[in-house]
């Protein structure tokens, strides 16, 4: 395509998407050679976005701090768009790399679009089909499958998903989910649980549930049930102690604080680093969640999780029995919890070394296939580099790209 280095400008608003993100960062500068890599920072999350940086020790080149307090979905639109169409066309990328499904990732690839530069998307594919669950993230996400010339898809059924929508193979590379490869990375560092955030809370000879609750759809009523769920979990089980880190938003926080604070075992916490909160999942007896990365991590781990949503853009766990679905109902979530609780056989049969979502070689594939593009070539990535979750194919990426050059 070009002569001189391909110039990759690495979009960043959130927390999920930094951690996500930093494995391609760090392998596409070991590519230094091949690759001007420009990373920048919306912002669109300020306090935890800057909290998952400096544990990866990510410097943003261009921080455009867009955050305002109690923002919303039109206006921080909006300030993306504006912000990021201004940012591309003084730096001029050749290529634009986005991961996942948030206000961010939708309008960096409008911005994109109307600059004529092509979008990498990382984490490609995943549908939920209901327009509102996740909100607004099925429709950012699918939004910016049409504004994108390279699809990273996780797995073989985003890849099929993005098929389905007339996508063309050969503009689809399946990598799993960088997420493994930066929990992978994260879990070797050295960590003393009794010297983090979490040194005063009486954790020791107590089954520990780990909550994670924020999703818009969820506010509200369906919320509420949540937290009365949790009450009467730790109200019946005195050998179980809930941990929450608490989501900023007023929404969330004022909420869980008015129904859960003050309750003997349930430890509502500010959010917590990154390093800390892997540390905490790898405690924890098993997860209650609404988010789309801990239903990725928490097989990683080998931790049962429930989902405290009715759909999911994330099946594969599900699918083999690593997950379940509860919902927002408030005796389901009791039901399915004590299950876990009392029935060891139950709680063993979700817990395998099979992972459906990574190997932990995610960002080599996605470099390997920009080296490609870069380089003008068909066909993006060999077959048999591809992740398959069933072990079949060569994870040696290295290897592949040395053969493949050499041929």
């Amino acid at each position: 395509m070009i002569n001189a280095k391909t110039r990759v400008l690495v979009v960043v608003g959130t927390r999920p998407e930094a951690i996500k993100t930093a494995p391609v960062i760090y392998e596409l500068k070991q590519h230094s050679a091949k690759f001007e890599t420009i990373i920048l920072a919306t912002a669109q999350h300020r306090e935890i976005l800057d909290q998952a940086l400096s544990l990866f020790d990510i410097t943003p080149d261009i921080d455009l701090n867009l955050m305002h307090a109690r923002q919303g979905l039109p206006a921080l639109t909006s300030r993306v768009l504006e912000g990021m169409e201004k940012t591309i066309g003084k730096i001029k990328p050749d290529i634009l790399l986005v991961q996942g499904d948030t206000t961010t990732v939708f309008a960096s690839a409008l911005a994109a679009f109307y600059h004529k530069v092509p979008v990498a998307h990382v984490e490609a594919g995943l549908r939920s089909y209901n327009i509102y669950s996740p909100y607004p993230e099925e429709v950012n996400r699918r939004l910016t499958t049409v504004m994108t010339e390279i699809h990273f898809a996780p797995t073989v059924f985003a890849r099929k998903a993005l098929l389905n929508e007339g996508i063309s193979k050969d503009k689809i590379v399946v990598t799993g989910n960088t997420v493994v490869d930066a929990l992978t990375h994260i879990s070797r560092l050295p960590f003393t649980l009794h010297q983090s955030e979490l040194k005063n809370l009486k954790l020791d000879n107590h089954r520990i549930i780990l909550v994670t609750s924020h999703r818009r759809e969820s506010w509200g009523a369906e919320f509420e049930n949540t937290c009365a769920a949790i009450k009467e979990i730790v109200r019946k089980y005195s050998d179980v102690a809930v941990v929450y880190p608490v989501h900023p938003n007023p929404a969330v926080k004022e909420t869980a604080e008015k129904l859960l604070s003050g309750i003997d075992r349930i430890h509502l916490l500010p959010p917590l680093d990154y390093l800390t909160f892997v540390n905490l999942m790898k405690k924890a007896y098993l997860i209650l969640t609404d988010s789309g990365g801990l239903q990725e991590e928490a097989p990683t781990l080998k931790k049962p999780l429930l989902l405290l949503r009715k759909v999911t853009e994330r099946p594969e766990a599900f699918h083999s029995g690593l997950s379940k679905y509860v919902g927002t109902n408030r005796d389901k979530i009791i039901r399915e919890t004590e299950t876990l609780l009392n029935n060891k056989n139950e709680y063993e049969a979700m817990i395998t070394n099979q992972n459906p979502y990574g190997d932990g070689f995610a960002a080599q594939r996605i470099v390997e296939t920009l080296v490609r593009w870069s380089a003008g070539e068909k066909m993006l990535l060999e077959p048999s580099a591809e992740f398959d979750p069933d072990g079949k194919k060569s994870t040696n990426l290295r290897e592949v790209a040395a053969k493949t050059r050499a041929s």
